[in-house]
């Protein structure tokens, strides 16, 4: 796949299921250089009821994979739910739901859709022992995991990864973007810090 973006992107939420594919698939055909991720132990996606969730392995479990199973156990209800929709348009974008924690490759900037993924983001770069040097940006934006948020913040991550990969040097410019970006958007929780690989 050839990319226009010249910014190695990676997007993350705990699951790899909802706000980070959705950021993914606008990304993805708006033609940056973007790969998604879940940050959680596993994948965990609404079930009949709160304490019940449909919980799936990292690794061996593919899309398809969680698709038949919701299929299996009640196919009217999580077509209702709006899950079906969501995981088909998943597995046209990717095989399976990756854990960042197990991704080799490097990026040059992270970005998380919650705190608690920022948080466990950094704490696996900053644990992990060092490779390249190289650094990394990581970001948070706060995006609250249901389906028009999701849509709402993919396009909130896509004008940021926008105005990066027009910075002439995003390395110098990246702080002054995210401060212009809190001051019109309070909500967001926005934080950046920079690992290094």
């Amino acid at each position: 796949m050839e990319y226009s973006s010249k910014i190695r992107f990676a997007v993350s939420c705990s699951s790899n299921m909802n706000r980070s594919m959705e950021a993914h698939s606008i990304l993805k055909k708006r033609g940056f250089n973007i790969e998604s991720y879940g940050s959680g132990t596993q994948v965990k996606i609404p079930g009949p009821s709160i304490d019940k969730p449909n919980c799936y392995e990292f690794g061996p479990t593919t899309y398809e994979d969680i698709y038949s199973d919701l299929v299996k156990k009640d196919h009217q209800y999580y077509l209702g739910s709006g899950l079906l929709n969501m995981v088909d348009r998943n597995r046209r974008i990717k095989t399976r739901p990756q854990r960042f924690q197990s991704e080799t490759r490097e990026f040059d900037v992270v970005l998380c859709l919650e705190e608690r993924v920022f948080d466990q983001v950094v704490d696996f770069l900053n644990r992990r022992v060092g490779t390249s040097g190289n650094p990394v940006h990581v970001i948070n934006i706060d995006i609250e995991d249901n389906p028009e948020e999701a849509t709402v913040g993919a396009f909130f991550v896509g004008n940021l990864c926008d105005k990066l990969e027009k910075c002439h040097d995003f390395e110098e410019e990246i702080d002054q973007i995210i401060t212009d970006l809190e001051e019109t958007n309070p909500k967001k929780n926005l934080l950046h810090t920079i690992c290094f690989y």
